[in-house]
């Protein structure tokens, strides 16, 4: 069973991919080169959208595949489309924009790929003559320069600056010791005299001592980051004045006022595309005020630093090491940053020019002349205007209506303003009311709060109606953005078309899986700590030349004492001559002889007395003393 699940979902793949690959190359042969991700969505649409009458529960017939590339084809061809303009906007998005950290992973992992080539020639070259290490210096100055940014190469007068100061870090007799290094370590040496230089040259620039092509990019980011955020403000200003007098036409058709005009699809189809170019300028602007910030905060780090470096060296003609090179990196990592917040400056301001042509069909269908005829002087109502007439006490949202929800409002909700609203911040009832018609919501009056999510409406009878029966309008609001399906993107629908996927299973054009995630939960009182030592080392020797490094044992003496207290705390060893045996010997041996002791006890076997007396008689011989010897004789 699995393994038939397995080929199953293999032919389905296939089969996506044969389609797409058809849909891309019919529409190449009529002078349209289109991404297979634009089609890969647009098989989508045409799948989701019921006026197709693709039935999800019958089998994929030869006649459906040729029906589906059809229609496909003909929607990626309409070149005055609004719909195709905003998924084509939307595909662009996704594929160029990303968050900020990604953005600057991106462009250091192009950057070092495309060092790689310098580096691997440096470090595995093998120089033996004068001539030879003189060009690895060279080569290694290069390297440098193009890793700093700081100049070019070809430039002579940049090329003997970085020259210089390098001399004054790694003299050129080093190079003998660099070549026995390992190419990890010479790897590692490049980058640390990198940062080294780099510092050192900056901080000659602050000193008015050199800085030759280091371009002033805190003076070139305050210029730009202005003059960015006026241009996605301007565009954000126009754009949001063509989505206001769309609405406004839209609302006049609506009312009846407005008997002859253009397709009422079209304008909603249109105002669909201004909304989402509106959304995509706002991200923009938000990562631009984002720059703003880290410039300042890298700015006042950089102020911070050239003043320490300037109180560090003070004039002297020579300062350790130990106290400057730390800071000379700690400055080139600051101007790394400034290089980055120009790059992500490049990037979004490219981002930004580059949506501006997706808005230009319904610009071009729908000039003044036209738009004058379908407003007839009438005031077009700004989304700001929208918000402050409905904001009116008696225009607020009743919670006793319907007591059975819960309404949130700003007055009794913390950070209310950062409540995630459903149809980003749109209108559901009037996306079904009035058929895929967006009106922004006011969250002023009153937040519905069903499911644990969060609608906001438009009116205090918009969300009376909705709250009325939920169920159906949540549904409806899936049903309309499957005739728009631009719409599921904008209004942030991708949870309810996440089991949607065509020709998944044998032919099969929506198959529903079962949904699987990984999910994991954490409590309060043990959140997992990030204890990561980035200057870890497992190498034993490595840890012994950073400790010698650290020591400095070129100006230390090295003392030990013990004291009494200390003293058989520790194993000692002493050593000691051995005792000898060593024998005495008198002039005369002698002896003398003693009679034995002895005694006889009288009495013992009793006697006719009446009482038995036992009387003890000693018959020890004595002993005669010789006064001439004064030795005792034993009397015989």
């Amino acid at each position: 069973l699995l393994l038939n699940r397995v080929m199953s979902r293999a032919q389905a793949e296939s089969v996506i991919k044969n389609i797409i690959r058809e849909i891309a190359q019919e529409c190449a042969s009529k002078g349209q080169a289109v991404s297979e991700t634009l089609v890969a969505f647009m098989v989508k649409a045409v799948v989701l959208d019921p006026a197709n009458n693709f039935n999800v529960d019958r089998t994929l017939t030869k006649d459906d595949v040729q029906k589906l590339i059809k229609i496909c084809v003909d929607r990626v061809l309409d070149s005055r489309s609004p719909s195709l303009d905003t998924i084509k906007m939307q595909v662009y998005f996704d594929m160029n924009y990303t968050t900020r950290q990604d953005f600057l992973d991106e462009h250091r992992r192009v950057l070092d790929a495309r060092m790689q080539p310098v580096i691997r020639e440096i470090t595995d070259c093998r120089a033996r003559t004068r001539d030879e290490l003189e060009s690895l210096y060279r080569k290694i100055v290069s390297a440098i320069l193009l890793r700093s940014g700081l100049g070019s190469p070809t430039d002579i007068a940049v090329v003997r600056e970085a020259t210089a100061a390098l001399q004054s870090v790694f003299p050129q007799a080093e190079l003998g010791t660099f070549m026995s290094l390992t190419k990890k370590d010479k790897e590692r040496q490049l980058n640390e005299l990198t940062l080294i230089v780099t510092g050192i040259r900056l901080f000659n620039k602050d000193c008015g001592k050199g800085g030759e092509g280091v371009d002033d990019l805190p003076a070139i980011l305050n210029e730009a980051i202005p003059a960015t955020t006026r241009n996605i403000e301007a565009a954000l200003e126009d754009i949001g004045q063509v989505a206001a007098t769309y609405t406004a036409i839209i609302e006049r058709i609506h009312s009846g006022a407005l008997k002859e005009g253009p397709p009422l699809q079209l304008i909603k189809d249109s105002l669909i595309n201004s909304r989402q170019n509106q959304q995509f300028l706002n991200i923009l602007l938000d990562d631009v005020i984002g720059c703003a910030a880290h410039i300042e905060l890298l700015q006042s780090q950089l102020r911070a630093r050239l003043e320490q470096l300037q109180m560090t060296v003070q004039s002297k003609t020579a300062v350790p090491t130990a106290q400057v090179y730390p800071q000379f990196i700690n400055l080139a990592h600051i101007w790394t940053g400034f290089q980055d917040e120009m790059v992500l400056l490049s990037v979004l301001s490219n981002i930004m020019n580059s949506l501006e042509p997706f808005t230009r069909n319904h610009r071009d269908m729908f000039t003044e002349e036209v738009i004058a005829p379908l407003v007839e002087q009438e005031e077009v109502k700004t989304d700001e205007q929208r918000m402050k007439d409905s904001a009116a006490p008696e225009h607020k949202i009743d919670p006793d209506s319907f007591t059975e929800f819960q309404w949130l409002f700003p007055e009794s909700t913390k950070n209310f303003d950062k409540l995630p609203l459903q149809y980003k911040g749109f209108c559901g009832w009037y996306l079904v009311k009035y058929d895929r018609f967006l009106m922004p919501a006011n969250p002023e009056i009153g937040v519905l709060l069903y499911n644990d999510k969060y609608y906001a409406f438009s009116s205090k009878e918009a969300a009376y109606e909705f709250a009325a029966d939920p169920v159906n309008f949540v549904f409806m609001v899936a049903e309309a953005a499957k005739k728009s399906p631009e719409l599921i993107q904008l209004c942030e629908l991708h949870q309810q078309f996440a089991s949607i996927a065509p020709y998944s299973h044998k032919g099969k054009m929506i198959e529903k899986p079962v949904t699987k995630c990984d999910a994991g939960s954490q409590t309060d009182t043990h959140i997992l700590e990030q204890n990561l030592a980035k200057d870890y080392e497992w190498n034993e020797w490595e840890l012994r030349r950073k400790a010698i490094k650290l020591a400095n044992l070129r100006t230390k003496l090295t003392k030990s004492q013990q004291t009494n207290l200390s003293n058989l705390r520790r194993d000692n060893i002493s050593q000691v001559y051995l005792p000898k045996d060593q024998v005495t010997q008198t002039r005369k041996e002698g002896h003398a002889s003693v009679p034995k002791p002895q005694t006889y006890l009288y009495g013992l076997r009793g006697t006719m007395a009446e009482q038995t007396s036992v009387q003890k008689v000693d018959l020890t011989l004595d002993i005669l003393v010789d006064t001439r010897t004064k030795s005792g004789v034993e009397l015989k």
